[in-house]
């Protein structure tokens, strides 16, 4: 009997075991199938309505979310790049908690050990404040690890998509920058903002002229050569002469387009392109041109005098002692501001004016960057003297941009075509307009290399690369005198190799300074002509320029008409 009430009692145990285990994988079953509900829930609103709005196509989850710019060989300039912020969240510990573990004098302390940089009165301001907002826009992985060793929950590091530069400040004037809304501003990012953010193009990187290793180069020799003199600054530009693409340019000194502050804004102006000079004997040969153009000067070896002019109550002088009578050639050599005064007056002041509007000098400059600055222009009708102080670059002021595309058109033929920062191929280079015959063109090249090998140019004389120039030394307006004798602009335009031009060189120092590396000098040809003379043996190579001490550009039909050449001959 014992033995059966135990069986019993045995089976009712095992039965209640069996029904709890049920229950149990009932509930679990009913647990999964409520959280598959929910999920479906979820699945089914999402594509009702929803959040489905903000739905993104393949080519916007794999794109950027700004396209690159690369120079002309892919080399990228500005491109989107994932970095760290350094956020301030003043509620990471919750609605009631203290945000900061330490004091914020003490965190502020402790992130101006990571970071030198670091205002750090400004930022202990800000943690105490309580108010979120970043603290730092741009940090590099390692320096996100101490910030993260600190132990602060407020210290958050987002991840952000960011522009980046990575060639640094090269380029800045040429590239601009992207502002906090995310547009682009100054230069190449404000001109294709467009092209840059759209989803449809922002694939297709923007590829400009520059070459970097041409850039780098030019903005290397301005910054020596601004050191050397003690300038204040410094502006340079190389040119196709067939194309109008701008190799480089570069406007000193420059800012950094991956760090915006108010030390950036105010070197954001370009010297090359929004400034404009009285950039003196540089015009010189452009009004040699027009008057061998126009037929006013057929005659090479013709003599002009070289005394001082008197018009009015001004008298144009010579900076220095020179012969009594020079001809054209003998003028640009020496850069005489008496004999080419005499030219400009003969041609007359209506043809060169027509000279000077068809090479753009009455307006903005032709580029696609938006800071182009307006000449200062004679206006329609030019007096006497006007006419003859616009002969030697006086009474006019243009940028050096101005000068590139003028020099261009002198020695390519005589076609001026507008300067373009945008990569051409082949057969896309602008007609352009006819300025100059192809004999003036031809001619203009032959006395430019005489003034390298015999004049102010000869420190530009690049052994093995022809090169030819001009050297113009223009005082500052300014002073009871009109101009400041102490303030000079000092610019070398040159073209290389004059036998056959492919590129302008232009080199511009502001206000530079007499010193022991100029020979105490303050004129083109002892500070801005050496710049050229060490920078085209830098970048030839790398446009294709090789040099070649076998060739030059035969200048044997002036040479008789150089009084330097004959005693060579001798």
């Amino acid at each position: 009997m014992a033995m059966a009430s135990g069986r019993v009692q045995l089976v009712t145990i095992r039965q209640q075991s069996l029904d709890l285990a049920r229950w149990r994988v009932l509930w679990i079953a009913v647990g999964f199938a409520f959280v598959a509900l929910l999920a479906l829930t979820r699945i089914a609103y999402l594509g009702i309505g929803g959040e489905g709005a903000r739905a993104t196509s393949l080519e916007d989850a794999l794109l950027p979310s700004r396209g690159q710019i690369v120079d002309r060989n892919g080399v990228p300039m500005a491109r989107a790049f994932p970095a760290y912020a350094l956020w301030f969240n003043p509620k990471a510990m919750g609605e009631d908690g203290a945000p900061l573990v330490g004091t914020p004098e003490g965190v502020a302390a402790k992130l101006k050990a990571i970071f030198p940089d670091l205002d750090q009165k400004e930022v202990a301001a800000q943690l105490a404040s309580g108010k979120a907002g970043y603290i730092r826009k741009r940090l590099l992985p390692e320096e996100a690890n101490r910030v993260h060793e600190l132990g602060e929950l407020a210290l958050e590091m987002p991840t952000e998509e960011d522009r980046h530069y990575p060639q640094g400040k090269m380029a800045a004037h040429v590239l601009g920058y992207v502002a906090a809304d995310g547009k682009g501003r100054v230069g190449m990012e404000q001109v294709f903002d467009d092209h840059l953010s759209s989803p449809l193009t922002r694939g297709t990187p923007v590829a400009l002229s520059i070459d970097v290793r041409v850039q780098g180069a030019l903005e290397d020799e301005l910054r020596r050569g601004m050191k050397l003199t003690r300038a204040q600054g410094g502006a340079g530009i190389v040119l196709d002469v067939d194309t109008g693409e701008v190799i480089a340019l570069a406007s000193l000194p420059e800012f950094d387009p991956n760090k915006i502050d108010a030390e950036g804004e105010k070197l954001m102006f370009n010297r090359v392109t929004n400034q404009v000079y009285e950039l003196g004997s540089t015009f010189k040969p452009l009004t040699v041109a027009a008057a061998i153009d126009s037929g006013m000067l057929r005659d090479l070896g013709r003599d002009f005098d070289a005394s001082p002019v008197t018009v009015g109550r001004f008298t144009i002088r010579d900076s220095h002692k020179m012969d009594p009578e020079m001809n054209a050639v003998e003028t640009l050599i020496h850069s005489s501001n008496t004999t080419t005064a005499r030219i400009a007056d003969e041609l007359g002041a209506e043809r060169l004016r027509r000279y000077m509007i068809d090479l753009g000098m009455n307006a903005r400059p032709e580029i696609e960057i938006p800071a182009r600055g307006f000449p200062i222009w004679p206006g329609d009708k030019w007096p006497r003297l006007t006419n003859m102080t616009v002969g030697f670059g006086h009474s006019i002021a243009v940028t050096p941009l101005h000068l590139a595309s003028a020099y261009a058109a002198m020695v390519n033929g005589g076609v001026y075509r507008p300067a373009t920062l945008k990569k051409l191929g082949p057969g896309e280079a602008p007609k352009g307009r006819r300025v100059f015959k192809a004999s003036t063109s031809s001619r203009m090249r032959q006395m430019l290399r005489a003034i390298s090998v015999y004049g102010t140019g000869r420190s530009a004389d690049a052994p093995g690369y022809r090169v030819g120039g001009k050297t113009g030394s223009a005082e500052k307006p300014g002073g009871k005198a009109g101009y400041r004798r102490t303030a000079l602009v000092s610019t070398f335009a040159a073209a290389f190799p004059m036998d056959r031009p492919r590129y302008v060189v232009i080199a511009m120092l502001d206000e530079p300074r007499g010193t022991l590396a100029s020979s105490y000098q303050r004129t083109a040809a002892w500070n801005a002509a050496p710049i050229v003379g060490r920078l085209v043996p830098r970048i030839g190579p790398l446009i294709g320029v090789r040099p070649d001490d076998t060739r030059d550009i035969d200048i044997s039909a002036i040479t008789p008409l150089i009084p330097e050449a004959q005693d060579e001959a001798e």
